[in-house]
């Protein structure tokens, strides 16, 4: 039980990597906050869960992570059950893609608000008790085109280079006080959205990727947890690119 008596947020955790990571958190001890906007998908991974690790263990909190007052007082709930909150990892994010010359500006601020922004204001108010606690780990999932970039997803590709730099400042400002922030950049993950790509798309996929394998959702959870636990404990502002070797 590398987690045992921890208490972690995970924001979009009602699917996909966010709920492998739930899941792989739980599977280590740890009491589970899932963060969603998506209050049926949220019921319905709860509804898995908890004949799995009990409903003392996990729990869905209906959360927007852009509107500042609703992160706040989801976060002092945490804190009135768990009086810490030990880690967070920010998942949450879309997509919203288009060539830059027919992105509209609604499009554009949408995914930053939600993928970057978001992700500012639970780090901010988890911080806080972080700081309190001279303690803690934060794990931003950036990505893959958030290093080197990708057509067609100028917002998507700002908003996780944007992720770095937080990371990478973060660390910096909360070292000091025992606060470890790193970063994961998936590269090509096998999701729903992948499913969706046809053979062709897929095919030239493959060929882009050394290790010629999409990785999984387990793949992310994993390096989340090492992240999470002690075996990380001298690791700060670093950004591990999960890519199967795309970024070489």
């Amino acid at each position: 039980m590398r987690l045992e008596n921890k208490a972690a947020v995970v924001t979009g955790g009602a699917r996909g990597i966010g709920k492998e990571i739930s899941r792989t958190f739980l599977d280590e001890g740890a009491s589970v906050y899932i963060f969603d906007v998506n209050e049926q998908e949220g019921n319905k991974t709860i509804s898995e869960f908890t004949p799995v690790y009990g409903g003392g263990k996990v729990k869905f909190l209906k959360v927007n992570i852009t509107d500042e007052k609703n992160v706040a007082d989801s976060i002092e709930k945490i804190i009135e059950i768990e009086h810490k909150i030990d880690i967070l990892v920010n998942n949450a994010g879309i997509t919203r893609d288009n060539l830059i010359l027919r992105m509209s500006i609604e499009d554009w601020k949408k995914v930053i608000d939600i993928n970057l922004t978001g992700a500012f204001i639970c780090c901010k108010y988890a911080a806080r008790h972080m700081i309190k606690s001279r303690s803690g780990k934060i794990i931003n999932i950036s990505s893959i085109v958030g290093v080197h970039g990708n057509a067609g997803q100028s917002n998507y590709s700002s908003s996780k280079a944007g992720i770095i730099g937080l990371t990478k400042t973060l660390a910096r400002e909360l070292a000091g006080r025992n606060i470890l922030v790193n970063a994961i950049a998936p590269g090509y993950i096998k999701t729903e959205m992948t499913d969706k790509l046809d053979d062709k798309m897929k095919e030239k996929l493959m060929k882009q990727i050394p290790t010629g394998r999409l990785g999984s959702v387990s793949d992310v959870a994993k390096t989340a947890l090492f992240l999470a636990g002690d075996e990380s404990s001298y690791i700060t502002g670093a950004v591990i690119n999960l890519d199967g070797g795309m970024g070489i």
